[in-house]
């Protein structure tokens, strides 16, 4: 049990933070705002996912999320002939012992990192449920706790490239966040070339944050307050995708607590003990976006949930909270997060 004394500060926090955010940021050049939301969801206890065409810097941006924290990390490169006993592990019949002995798959790491989720059959993408839910695995009856933080970032290809499977619906609901990496700006591929026309910066990436700092930094950010009117706020923001004409599946009671988990630990990463209105207001878009299924009509005039949910967020009321006296108004203190993937997607 986590007493208070082992809790992080919000100074603790906001420090080690820090370190993570400048190692990454020293790989994934021109994107702060995609590493800060990758932060975000470590920090919330969720599941990040990284949609983008290829060569943008997916997998990079996961390898170097992994190798700035000082925990076991495992890759799983997805295939069409993957199959769930790959990711979950398997019981074999030893001899000498007479009796099954279980062979943890790749799933048992603090971080795994998925990569091009979408190749594998849904067969085999419907193995990572239980684990990213209850952070746990059965087979043949048997439980298995997973470790402790337990992070999936899984990268996927646009569901219109070749040799691509959509993820089912249930999947799609337990990643807290999407996120789009994107084309970087001239000058930030200029740098790229700089910098990874020699030698890959993750040759040379350290720790510099281990995996009991993030275990108290997640007790952290448990504490942050969220009051009444931000919780509502929240609420009638996920209910209004249920019944808004262009979408045909609403976001879940899940989303509305991945969306309060997330909006706690932005409030943290700003140095606050309590979120605002702001916070929620920054994440809606990546944490519900991935979850809404619009409607045929929807589609064919080229509406995305993108879209409805920023419609969504404009219509909605936004409540004043005391704390915002003396802290700015409303849409000043929190960063955007990446929105919309690149054209074309």
């Amino acid at each position: 049990m986590t007493t208070y004394d082992d809790r992080a500060s919000l100074t603790d926090l906001t420090a080690t933070v820090e370190r993570i955010r400048s190692s990454v940021e020293g790989v994934i050049e021109g994107k702060p705002e995609v590493v800060r939301l990758s932060l975000t969801v470590l920090l919330a206890e969720g599941h990040l996912l990284i949609e983008d065409v290829p060569g943008v810097g997916k997998t990079m941006l996961a390898k170097a999320l992994a190798r700035s924290i000082d925990c076991s990390v495992r890759r799983i490169q997805f295939t069409p002939d993957l199959l769930p006993s790959d990711i979950t592990g398997v019981s074999i019949w030893d001899q000498q012992r007479r009796d099954f002995e279980f062979k943890p798959g790749a799933i048992f790491a603090q971080i795994v990192i998925g990569d091009e989720i979408n190749r594998a059959s849904p067969k085999t993408q419907s193995a990572l449920l239980e684990s990213m839910e209850e952070r746990q695995v059965t087979i043949d009856g048997q439980t298995f706790e997973l470790p402790s933080p337990f992070m999936v970032v899984a990268t996927q290809n646009p569901v219109e490239m070749e040799g691509t499977y959509p993820l089912p619906e249930a999947q799609r609901d337990r990643f807290m966040a999407r996120v789009s990496v994107g084309y970087p700006s001239v000058e930030a591929e200029l740098q790229m070339l700089d910098v990874h026309g020699g030698v890959s910066p993750l040759e040379h990436l350290q720790p510099v944050a281990h995996a009991h700092d993030i275990v108290k930094l997640v007790e952290a950010v448990r504490d942050v307050h969220v009051s009444e009117a931000v919780r509502r706020y929240a609420v009638e923001l996920v209910a209004a995708t249920r019944t808004h004409p262009d979408l045909r599946l609403g976001a879940s009671p899940r989303a509305t607590l991945h969306l309060l988990r997330a909006a706690k630990a932005s409030a943290a990463l700003g140095g606050r003990e309590y979120a605002l209105p702001d916070d929620v207001q920054a994440l809606a878009v990546a944490v519900l976006a991935h979850r809404l299924l619009p409607t045929a009509q929807a589609q064919l005039n080229r509406r995305t949930a993108e879209q409805v949910v920023l419609e969504i967020l404009q219509h909605t009321p936004v409540p004043a909270t005391p704390q915002q006296n003396g802290f700015g108004g409303l849409g000043r203190t929190i960063p955007a997060y990446p929105q919309q993937p690149p054209r074309g997607l």
